[in-house]
C-alpha cells in the first residue's frame, strides 16, 4: 500500500543544499515553461526586441487569441515577458533580465554553481602566486601553447609572441602561480576595447599547466585577480569558457562570475562550431 503519511523533512541541512527557496523559485520557472506552446510564444516574442501584439503572435503561431492571452498571463506571472496596453492592443515584450537569469538557474541545479564567497579562500600552501617578471615569458608562453584552444577567450593553436602579449596585457594584471618552484600557470588581463566607454572592462584569462590542474592553482591565480582588480577600481571582469569545462565554471562562480548565457557556434574547431560560456563579475565596490 502506498503511504499518504508526508514525507519527513530533516531539521539538518547539508551546506551544498539547494536552498527550499530557491528551488521553489526555480521549480516555478521550469514548470511555467514545460508547455511547448509557451515556449514557442516565448520564442516569438523574444524575436520581437521592440514587442509584438497579441493578435500578432496569434496569426504567427497559427492559435487563437484567447489561448495566447492565457500563455501571456502565465509568463508574465513568471518575469519572462511584460505586457503593456498600446491604446486598445496589448502589446507583449521580453523581460531580459528573467531571461538570463536562466543559465544562471540550470547551473545552480544541476550543482555548477553552489553558495561561496565573492573570492575564493586563502590559496593552497603549496602554491604561490606572485606579479610576473621579464624571466616569466618562456614559460608563460609554453604554458599558452599547449592550453590555448582549450580556452575560447583566447583561442590559439600557438602563442603569440612576447612583443603581442606584452602590448595586449594590462600592467599590473599579470600574475605568476609557482608550486615546486615551476611556473605552473598564469593570469592576465586584457582590455575589451579602447573606447571610453568600456574602461573599466577587462577580459580575463587564467591558464594552468595541463598535468598540475586540479591543484587550486586556478583558485589562487584567480583570487589574485580579482583581488588586484577590485583594488584598482575595475567594475567588470568578463571571461569565456567551453560548456564542458565544468571545474572551470565552477571555479569562476566561486570567484563571483555569474553566466550571462551560451553564444552559440561563436567560432569554429577542427571543422567544427563551438559554443562558450560568456561568464562575468561585477565589482560590489563599483
Amino acid at each position: 500500500m502506498t503511504s499518504l503519511e508526508p514525507p519527513i523533512v530533516r531539521d539538518q541541512v547539508r551546506d551544498d543544499a539547494l536552498p527550499v527557496a530557491d528551488a521553489t523559485l526555480y521549480a516555478g520557472w521550469f514548470s511555467c515553461l514545460a508547455d511547448p506552446t509557451r515556449v514557442r510564444l516565448l520564442h516569438q516574442v523574444a524575436m520581437s526586441p521592440a514587442g509584438i501584439h497579441i493578435g500578432e503572435i496569434a496569426e504567427a503561431l497559427g492559435i487563437g487569441q484567447p489561448t495566447v492571452s492565457h500563455h501571456v498571463r502565465k509568463l508574465n506571472d513568471a518575469g519572462f515577458v511584460t505586457v503593456h496596453k498600446k491604446g486598445t492592443a496589448t502589446l507583449v515584450t521580453i523581460n531580459p533580465d528573467r531571461c538570463t537569469e536562466l543559465p544562471h538557474t540550470a547551473d545552480a541545479v544541476m550543482g555548477i554553481l553552489t553558495p561561496q564567497p565573492l573570492c575564493p579562500d586563502d590559496p593552497h600552501p603549496d602554491v604561490t602566486v606572485r606579479a610576473m617578471n621579464s624571466d616569466d615569458w618562456p614559460a608563460v608562453r609554453a604554458i599558452y601553447a599547449s592550453r590555448g584552444t582549450t580556452y575560447p577567450a583566447v583561442f590559439a593553436a600557438g602563442a603569440p609572441e612576447r612583443e603581442v602579449l606584452d602590448r595586449q596585457w594590462q600592467p599590473g594584471h599579470r600574475w605568476i602561480a609557482e608550486t615546486g618552484g615551476r611556473v605552473a600557470g598564469w593570469a592576465a588581463l586584457t582590455p575589451i576595447s579602447g573606447h571610453e566607454f568600456y574602461r573599466d572592462i577587462a577580459d580575463s584569462c587564467v591558464m594552468v599547466a595541463d598535468d598540475l590542474e586540479g591543484r587550486g592553482l586556478g583558485t589562487a591565480l584567480l583570487r589574485r585577480q580579482v583581488m588586484a582588480a577590485e583594488e584598482a577600481g575595475l567594475r567588470t571582469l568578463q571571461t569565456t569558457l567551453y560548456p564542458e569545462d565544468r571545474i572551470g565554471i565552477s571555479v569562476h562562480h566561486a570567484a563571483g562570475f555569474r553566466t550571462v548565457g551560451i553564444r552559440e557556434r561563436i567560432g569554429r574547431f577542427e571543422g567544427r562550431w563551438r559554443d562558450a560560456v560568456l561568464l562575468e563579475r561585477r565589482s560590489p565596490l563599483n
